[in-house]
């Protein structure tokens, strides 16, 4: 890099929960970081899912850089040994940092592109010399750019949910059917919300925390006075074994193993039935309207009212393209990252903790972090994030020796099982299935039935 390419910032994509503690680490280690984050406040995709409460505790949450900026302003951490919501996280943390952040965090700033100053990402000669350019669009439709020294892309997935379709497409039908299929957890506190699955019959796709958050919350409408009727059925790619719920009492984060039994609560108490095995192919309309799930064995399932598609989420790389990313096939997480995070690979205890060097690409000073750097790949927690960001400043900062020390020891789900048996059902029922069977971000209640990050 050229000297004067020092003076420039280091562009953070997102202004999440990821990506402002990633600024804090930068200002922790004297660099200028600007934030450009595409909604108008922080953390706008946490606020999407304000309803859901975390299964990891304000004292997991809270990255420590960012506590030492925000104290002196007067700032209190909240009760550490309590549960945020998504709304209370953006509320009483995360927009409190981006305040303090100032103009470092740029609104309504759309990045739609990333490269090396005047070379695309063919060219060689004097690649990593050349400062970064950033172009970005504004909520009018400008246009603007910005150089900068490195890029921390920690943009997240929210914005591309995985669909129905078993084949990672969607399914024959699944747009058309757009207008009864939705691809969140249903806020159900919402009256309107409430109404559309109030005494329906609702499929569930999908078989992580946000699966299990939205079962329970159907369950306890089930139950609600003004929710009769309501029933929920359970699509599961795999067949139902000892780890479909998760790791239960066993698992480290006690929310999130209480997340799984309030899940398997809905099922045993008959506020939802499971269907195994079924990997969605077509959605089809009958003459009432209702959706008719046709799986790739040629079943056809009863009709239901609505469709909550949770099947995992995936990385928008397109405005990543001129760069030289090291992605792996599968995932599209970071090469040396992925063997580390792989559901078809890995067993309890192998998701370490990592940093810049696991982070790194052949496009130097690029970085994918949080849950951009995790691609396809569901076990992802907040914590991890900022061991990342932490890691990633110190190598931004020329120290090595930090860069590549683990400061973090992450909870185990509880959850065992032999490798390479994600999404097998017959292997699944026969041996417990793989580590990964209840994969993670978002969920309920507190604690008994929370969830989160």
């Amino acid at each position: 890099m050229n000297a004067s390419n020092e003076a420039l910032p280091v562009v953070v994509i997102g202004a999440g929960p990821i990506g402002l503690a990633a600024a804090a680490r930068l200002i922790e280690r004297d660099i200028e970081p600007l934030v450009l984050e595409a909604g108008p406040v922080a953390a706008s995709a946490v606020r999407a899912w304000a309803h859901v409460r975390l299964f990891s505790t304000w004292g997991e949450v809270v990255d420590p850089a960012a506590e030492k900026l925000l104290a002196p302003t007067g700032w209190v951490k909240p009760d550490a040994d309590t549960y945020p919501s998504g709304g209370d996280w953006a509320d009483r943390y995360l927009q409190p940092l981006a305040d303090v952040l100032g103009d470092k965090v740029h609104y309504d700033a759309t990045v739609t592109g990333v490269s090396r100053t005047g070379r695309d990402r063919i060219v060689d000669a004097d690649r990593d010399a050349q400062p970064f350019v950033i172009h970005h669009t504004a909520a009018d439709g400008s246009e603007a750019r910005v150089f900068a020294r490195a890029v921390i892309d920690a943009s997240g997935t929210w914005s591309t949910p995985s669909p129905a379709g078993g084949s990672g497409l969607a399914a024959l039908g699944e747009r058309a059917a757009g207008d009864r299929i939705a691809y969140r957890v249903p806020d159900l506190k919402d009256p309107a919300v409430r109404t559309r699955y109030a005494g329906k019959r609702t499929a569930v796709i999908g078989s992580g925390a946000s699966a299990f958050t939205a079962l329970a919350y159907l369950a306890d409408l089930a139950k609600a006075d003004d929710g009769a009727g309501t029933h929920g059925l359970w699509i599961l790619r795999r067949g139902i074994s000892g780890s479909t719920f998760g790791g239960g009492e066993a698992d480290q984060l006690p929310a999130r193993g209480a997340l799984g039994l309030a899940a398997k609560a809905a099922v045993d108490g008959g506020y939802a039935d499971a269907v195994t095995g079924f990997r969605t192919e077509t959605i089809e309309r009958d003459t009432d309207g209702r959706l008719v799930l046709v799986g790739e064995d040629g079943r056809r399932l009863d009709p239901v009212d609505e469709v909550i598609v949770l099947t995992g989420f995936r990385p928008d790389l397109t405005f990543l393209d001129e760069l030289r990313l090291g992605l792996d096939e599968r995932l599209q997480a970071p090469t040396a990252l992925a063997p580390l995070i792989d559901p078809n690979q890995h067993s309890c205890g192998t998701v370490y903790p990592h940093g810049a060097s696991e982070l790194s690409h052949p496009e130097k000073d690029v970085y994918l972090a949080g849950m951009k750097s995790y691609g396809r790949a569901p076990t992802f927690l907040a914590m991890t994030g900022y061991e990342q960001v932490r890691s990633i400043a110190a190598a931004l900062a020329g120290d090595r020796e930090a860069a590549e020390r683990v400061e973090l020891a992450l909870p185990e789900t509880g959850v065992c099982g032999g490798a390479g048996l994600f999404d097998q059902p017959a292997a699944a029922e026969e041996t417990g299935g793989g580590c990964c069977a209840a994969p993670a971000t978002l969920t309920i209640g507190a604690p008994a039935s929370s969830g989160g990050c």
